[in-house]
């Protein structure tokens, strides 16, 4: 691999013009040969030998037939020598560094890989690399690369997939979507016939039987995204990525300041004049959202709407009554 700031300026040896060749072909699907003459200030023969040289060293490098003819780099059987600018060097090893962080099991190739990549790297690179450290959180659940790339295929070829799926390895048969990765897991959002619904896998209780190699039609995907759609699904949504249920309450802006490390990331905090603050967050169900507020374990109260008004008071009534009808003898 070999980093560079930007184009090669000096092409007058035949090494620069390959690199630079080799760096044009890599960010262009397909160049009209006397364009690319043009590029490299070299006449049509010089880039025929060129391409040739690039040949030699294991670049499928296609010509493309038309009135002008042209080139473009097709996908090879061996991996050659990659050329890649700054930005894209330090891409790439940052991908690698935070690989194991991303629910595939691919720990121990992506740190092979790393090392590679961080061998031949100039030492300012190397330094901005070393600077992520990135440590696998203890949730983090592993799906077999494998079972990722044949769901993935079965995605990509519009292919009926059959899996078990789960402990007791119960027979699924979809039409698989999109493969979507959350909060260090890969989900699979397929739509399942027999259910006439939107359905959700974790990819890593998932085994693939032997591929059907019956196409559907892919059907439109509600919202048109896959990842809101799936991240609704677990906010108890059918269609847009938000909670059903969005409440606020009023509290102290000393308390806001003490709860707010806990809320949850799509919570609003504001300061108000009064010296109190608004939070703002949502839930699946208004009785869990006031159930969430009165977790904060600071006063609080409720702005609206009415019906996280009327969970509240139904959450106090039940509380009351727990600690008014509990024998003494069945307290702690």
């Amino acid at each position: 691999m070999t980093a560079s700031r930007g184009m090669i300026v000096d092409m007058s040896g035949p090494s620069s013009r390959m690199l630079a060749l080799l760096s044009l072909l890599q960010v262009h699907r397909e160049w009209p040969g006397d364009e690319l003459a043009t590029r490299l200030a070299v006449s049509p023969r010089t880039l025929r030998r060129d391409v040739d040289r690039l040949r030699d060293l294991g670049y499928r490098v296609e010509a493309v037939r038309g009135p002008a003819g042209g080139y473009r780099l097709g996908a090879g059987s061996d991996l050659p020598p990659l050329l890649f600018d700054d930005e894209q060097a330090v891409a790439v090893a940052l991908a690698l560094a935070v690989a194991p962080a991303s629910g595939a099991d691919i720990a121990e190739a992506a740190a092979r890989a790393l090392t590679t990549v961080r061998q031949v790297m100039p030492e300012h690179l190397r330094n901005r690399v070393d600077l992520v450290d990135a440590v696998t959180a203890p949730g983090t659940t592993r799906a077999n690369p494998e079972v990722l790339v044949a769901v993935s295929a079965a995605v990509h070829r519009h292919e009926v997939l059959r899996f078990g799926y789960g402990e007791r390895d119960t027979l699924h048969r979809v039409e698989p979507h999109a493969v979507v990765a959350r909060s260090g897991r890969w989900y699979l959002l397929a739509w399942e016939p027999e259910r006439d619904d939107w359905r959700t896998y974790r990819v890593d209780r998932i085994a693939p039987r032997m591929p059907t190699r019956l196409p559907f039609t892919p059907r439109p995907v509600p919202g048109g995204d896959a990842a809101a759609f799936v991240s609704a699904r677990f906010r108890g949504s059918d269609r847009d990525d938000a909670w059903p249920c969005t409440g606020s309450v009023l509290v102290r802006a000393e308390d806001a300041a003490r709860i707010a490390p806990f809320l949850p990331e799509d919570a609003v905090v504001e300061a108000l004049d009064d010296g109190r603050s608004r939070v703002t967050r949502g839930s699946w169900s208004w009785d869990g959202l006031a159930g969430a507020f009165a977790a904060s374990t600071v006063p609080f109260a409720v702005e609206g709407p009415d019906a996280l008004r009327a969970a509240v008071a139904a959450l106090a009534g039940r509380l009351q009554d727990a600690v008014g009808s509990t024998p003494p003898s069945a307290r702690p």
